[in-house]
């Protein structure tokens, strides 16, 4: 039996839609895989967690997809696996649910047939289940759950490339998770396809500013450059209180902040620790002054480690 963790993360980060996202400290899921010589190929035996809301049919589960697709690059498709899942974290919740389901199949399932596939390859099996999972396959959400870290995600598919930027040593995230979700398909569907060239030519300046604010340790250009004038003013209305709770977070110190993934969670960053866990309690408060929906706050460092083989 093998165990592996993926961790919990936070995707666009403000500008940077389906290209920037990291890792966090915390939450995360499990996934235990067995041999099973009683079958061919993945089986998923349970799933704990997730009220029955996911389908055990391994074709239509994004572990079960990705756990298929490492058997066969692997070349070991006759092989037979059992997968027991644990979410830790809530489904359809913006903090990249599926994809860290994805990783921690994939990476356990290399390690149980000692396949020793590269961490390019597994990325692109996860990124498999995730397609089963949403629809399309951006890395934003499984390259940092997979690697850790900040990262910059380029192309799709196969064409993807993953790219490490570096996090300033008190660069802070402070997150609330209303029990609320938002169907990604969804949320993708209502921005539509195309954008109108100012607000365009906005983003790409604050994408290039805030890779800039990483590089250079700059927390004020870094603040400015979390400005999203594509999704977040469409999707900003599936939270409850959404402009109240930014804000708050930014009242209580934060450099700024927007919506983690599609949402409903939210997320502010911070310069240091101190100042991170003030501003967590201040968005969880200005939620519940706008909503009577239960919400949690946390704290992490920006760039937390990546997906980790937990025992065998």
């Amino acid at each position: 039996m093998i165990r592996a963790f993926a961790p919990a993360t936070v995707a666009n980060v403000a500008c940077g839609f389906d290209i920037f996202g990291f890792a966090i400290e915390g939450p995360g899921d499990v996934v235990l895989a067995r041999a099973n010589g009683e079958h061919r190929g993945v089986r998923i035996a349970a799933i704990h967690g997730d009220e029955g809301r996911l389908p055990l049919d391994a074709a239509r589960n994004t572990a079960g997809v990705a756990a298929t697709r490492v058997l066969d690059v692997a070349g070991r498709a006759d092989s037979g696996v059992s997968l027991e899942i644990e979410k830790r974290m809530p489904l359809s919740s913006g903090l990249g649910s599926s994809a860290a389901s994805a990783v921690a199949a994939a990476v356990a399932v290399n390690e149980l047939l000692g396949a020793k596939l590269d961490s390019m390859t597994l990325l692109r099996c996860a990124l498999e289940g995730e397609r089963a999972a949403c629809g399309v396959a951006h890395a934003d959400n499984a390259a940092p759950s997979l690697f850790g870290g900040f990262v910059l995600v380029r192309g799709m598919g196969e064409r993807t490339s993953v790219h490490p930027l570096p996090v300033p040593d008190e660069l802070f995230c402070s997150w609330i998770h209303p029990h609320l979700a938002v169907d990604t398909g969804m949320a993708r569907a209502a921005l539509g396809a195309t954008i109108e060239l100012a607000r365009a030519a906005t983003q790409w300046g604050n994408v290039a500013a805030l890779v800039s604010a990483l590089h250079e340790s700059d927390y004020e250009l870094l603040g400015s450059a979390l400005v999203d004038v594509v999704a977040e003013p469409v999707r900003h209305r599936f939270v409850p209180g959404f402009h109240d709770v930014r804000a708050a977070a930014l009242d209580a110190g934060a450099l700024g902040g927007s919506l983690s993934g599609s949402g409903p969670s939210m997320f502010a960053l911070c310069r240091g620790r101190s100042c991170a866990d003030r501003v967590a309690i201040a968005m969880r408060d200005a939620f519940a002054r706008a909503s009577d929906v239960a919400c949690d706050a946390f704290v992490s460092r920006v760039g937390g480690p990546g997906a980790r083989v937990e025992s065998s």
